[in-house]
């Protein structure tokens, strides 16, 4: 099932990033909040209606990284965020390319079941909170970014449990 209202909810994500290029707290506001609604709702009603689907399984979590990235790459463009405080808040994701690698060197991509984790739906909640801090010019603490390196840290070991118990 490609065409699923799930998966447009999910899709709808990466055109709303394109709202940071809008220098509006209230534009990149709404598009936090119908990123952050958009991403509680799709899994959800998939799960609902059983329409889950295979794209769904990689869209939703591509929206995510897209909009994130795209997100921060437009604050630190306009020096409301620094690169350091950037690479933290990615951390996560970086682990999860790291684990990609891993997967593909041992030839167990295809066998692998992505799946959502504990760490990940923590880091996303989290990275949308400190971009509405960010866009309205709220103090950010580093200990902030230091839980997003320690979140990428439990990530990494989260998926390299889920792997070990499928090569079981």
């Amino acid at each position: 099932m490609f065409f699923t209202f799930s998966n447009l909810l999910s899709f709808i994500r990466g055109p709303l990033a394109l709202l940071f290029l809008i220098d509006n707290i209230y534009y990149r506001l709404l598009a936090i909040v119908l990123a952050m609604a958009t991403d509680c709702l799709d899994g959800y009603l998939a799960r609902r209606y059983h329409k889950t689907s295979s794209l769904g399984v990689v869209l939703d979590p591509l929206m995510d990284k897209f909009f994130v990235c795209f997100a921060v790459t437009i604050l630190v463009y306009e020096h409301k965020m620094v690169l350091w405080e950037m690479l933290a808040l990615l951390s996560r994701d970086f682990a999860i390319l790291l684990f990609g690698f891993y997967l593909l060197v041992r030839g167990a991509w295809s066998s692998f079941k992505f799946r959502s984790i504990w760490c990940g739906k923590v880091t996303t909640t989290l990275q949308f909170c400190v971009l509405i801090a960010a866009i309205f010019h709220l103090h950010i603490p580093a200990s902030i970014y230091g839980c997003f390196v320690v979140l990428g840290i439990l990530a990494l070991g989260e998926l390299c449990l889920i792997e070990r118990q499928l090569v079981r």
